[in-house]
């Protein structure tokens, strides 16, 4: 690449290294974007810049300078000097639309990318963001009076398609009631009883959670199939199901409080029930530059600077499993090219 391409007047010969370092331009411009209202000013029509700066009551001249940024980037187009009107993939951004990106951007441009700017301390400490930062500097999440219904919909409502993957990978053809512990919209316990109608299921979530899952399952056929409960997995487990799933929960807790839950799990669990633990599995070594193991290694720093968890490698499961009464079967990996499921596996455990 030519140094001309790094832009911001960068003149160095590690042009790969500086790339990397100024990645998150492209996150503030589009969190400036999502925050200002840019997509939902501009709807589907063209406007001017000076309209669009008061509708988004923002500065004319800034807004024309971020507009034009957006514009490279494919957000947005300038059809005529000083007049913009959104791309296909910018009106994602708006937030009446079906399938809209804007909760995720705020997440993670936003909410998240403040714990993240708390990464060395966090590496320092091997404390979360939440637990190093100056008590007297509120964060983004606890300033943002959306903060949890942003959560729910970046984390809860995924159509249940893109979990066919998983719920194809194992055969559920011999349990009788499958319980999706921690399931947030219930995206895989749907796709799961949807693929196998001899099943029922359970979802277990907070009531939040909960309470927005209950339009995916009101339609008759789930509803009569799939019961709905409130619970703290911290604190107990619901019995009455045989085969357990926990899909991208664990790895939000510690050692030791992913072990309280796995114990949780225990006590419910019949002697021939099987415990599903859905998550990436790390390598023992990384030797070379992967993008896909990218993602992994990001998520497990995610977890550090966010809630304090990790993700695991197959030792590391198996030494939680071990300590909580289970043993480590088999695990599965999971074949998708989904990017919301790539390279997760399931950890497949018995009581021991």
């Amino acid at each position: 690449m030519a140094q001309s391409d790094i832009g911001i007047g960068n003149v160095t010969p590690n042009a790969a290294l500086v790339q990397m370092a100024m990645a998150y331009s492209r996150s503030r411009v589009l969190c400036a974007a999502a925050r200002l209202g840019v997509a939902d000013a501009l709807v589907d029509e063209m406007r001017s810049i000076d309209s669009l700066a008061e509708r988004c009551r923002a500065n004319a001249d800034a807004l024309y300078r971020l507009m034009r940024a957006l514009a490279s980037i494919g957000i947005a187009e300038e059809t005529t000097p000083k007049h913009f009107k959104l791309t296909s993939l910018g009106r994602l951004l708006r937030k009446d639309v079906a399938d809209s990106a804007w909760p995720a951007v705020v997440f993670w441009a936003d909410l998240l990318a403040d714990e993240w700017s708390l990464l060395t301390d966090c590496i320092r400490t091997g404390k979360p963001a939440s637990q190093v930062r100056d008590p007297k500097v509120p964060s983004r999440w606890s300033q943002e009076p959306e903060a949890n219904a942003i959560f729910r919909a970046v984390m809860g409502t995924a159509p249940a398609e893109d979990y066919a993957s998983i719920a194809a990978t194992w055969d559920f053809s011999q349990a009788g009631v499958v319980a999706d512990l921690g399931g947030g919209g219930g995206a895989l316990i749907h796709s799961v009883l949807e693929r196998n109608p001899h099943l029922r299921g359970l979802l277990v979530d907070r009531e939040a959670s909960i309470d927005s899952a209950r339009s995916r399952f009101s339609v008759e056929a789930l509803s009569s199939r799939c019961r709905l409960i409130t619970a703290d997995l911290t604190q107990s487990v619901p019995p009455g199901a045989d085969v357990y799933m926990l899909k991208h929960v664990l790895h939000g807790y510690r050692d030791s409080d992913a072990i309280g839950i796995l114990r949780n799990c225990r006590a419910v669990i019949p002697e021939s029930g099987r415990l599903l633990i859905i998550e990436f599995i790390l390598p023992l070594l990384v030797s070379h530059a992967d993008s896909r193991l990218e993602g992994r290694l990001m998520s497990d720093l995610n977890m550090l600077a966010v809630t304090g968890g990790r993700e695991r490698s197959e030792s590391e499961w198996q030494f939680l499993l071990e300590a909580t009464g289970f043993r480590l079967f088999r695990i599965l990996p999971v074949a998708d090219d989904n990017f919301m499921v790539h390279s997760v596996g399931i950890v497949e455990a018995k009581p021991a």
